[in-house]
């Protein structure tokens, strides 16, 4: 209702900006920094709202070309609320269990439908995607502990662990961290690959790409401290390795692949969780998109580079499940 006028407004400071100074990036065309805009002017107040607000704000995707690919199942994963991704002409064998993003307090599998789908058309995988319990009612480690028990699940179901891939975006691409390396610290048999699109892996908040990009991306240093501290709860530790994944020791984890865009405030936080995984002796692939803001994958439908970042993450997990 009130976003209509605005999305409005919006649009209508984006065109004339655009005509006295050119585009704010380089290959950004008017329909999507009108997106970026928007993005960016609600983001940096958002952690003023309510959580419930927030989250009945992002609602599902309903329908795109990669969706409507999909046979979707809903299943419980030793509990946990999940649904299988599967389309015709799928490997069965591949699976990707992936973990949405949104600050551990917000999201699902339905706003996160386009991007999960798009992966599994990419890499030829079907995939179980979580919908983990979210902080503040459930704090963490309860993300953590979902997220294993979910990728147990999938072996019990007889899943080969080398045909299988942990993925997530932004707050899931830190999930995916911990769920590597708590599945480590267990003994448990390691997956082929981890996938991070962006992800969020210092609860401290304390890259410089928070204040060098702010300008550009809709991700805040306000919103991510907010999110934290409802995410480990009012006297947790923000350090603590599993809910912020760049203070563990990640020794002995399977390949990951990290992506990022280059004007996105957690720029960071991939480029030193690649550093750390690297020199741990880790294969890290870290591939850094010009011009992209915070998940740009989410935007595939409307998007050249999300589409060829979600066909490289593709080609990296059939590369690695091969």
């Amino acid at each position: 209702m009130a976003l209509i006028p605005f999305g409005s407004a919006v649009r209508a400071l984006v065109r004339m900006r655009r005509r006295r100074r050119g585009p704010l990036r380089p290959s950004w065309d008017e329909p999507f920094e009108t997106i970026a805009r928007f993005l960016h002017y609600y983001g940096v107040h958002s952690h003023r709202l309510p959580i419930g607000l927030q989250r009945r704000m992002l609602r599902d995707v309903e329908h795109s070309e990669a969706i409507d690919r999909m046979r979707f199942e809903r299943v419980s994963a030793s509990g946990v609320p999940a649904h299988w991704f599967r389309w015709e002409g799928a490997d069965a064998s591949r699976v990707v269990l992936y973990l949405h993003g949104g600050g551990y307090c917000i999201g699902s599998v339905g706003s996160h439908r386009d991007i999960i789908a798009r992966l599994c058309l990419a890499s030829g995988a079907t995939a179980l995607a979580l919908d983990y319990r979210l902080a503040p009612e459930h704090p963490f480690p309860a993300q953590v502990d979902d997220a294993l028990a979910a990728y147990r699940w999938l072996l019990a179901q007889g899943v080969d662990p080398a045909k299988l891939v942990v993925a997530g975006d932004s707050a899931g691409g830190g999930l995916t961290l911990s769920t590597l390396v708590a599945l480590r610290d267990a003994g448990d048999r390691l997956p082929a690959a981890g996938v991070a699109f962006s992800p969020w892996v210092d609860l401290e908040v304390t890259g410089a790409s928070m204040r060098e990009n702010i300008r550009y991306d809709y991700v805040s240093g306000d919103t991510l401290r907010a999110l934290a501290r409802h995410f480990v709860g009012p006297r947790g530790d923000l350090r603590a390795p599993l809910a912020s994944p760049l203070h563990a020791d990640l020794r002995g984890l399977p390949a990951l692949l990290v992506q990022a865009g280059a004007v996105e405030t957690l720029l960071d936080d991939a480029r030193r969780i690649a550093d750390r995984a690297r020199a741990a002796g880790v294969d890290v692939t870290l591939e850094i998109e010009p011009d992209m803001i915070h998940v740009w994958h989410s935007f595939a439908a409307i998007l050249e580079p999300g589409r060829a970042a979600l066909a490289r993450a593709g080609a990296f997990v059939r590369a690695r499940t091969a």
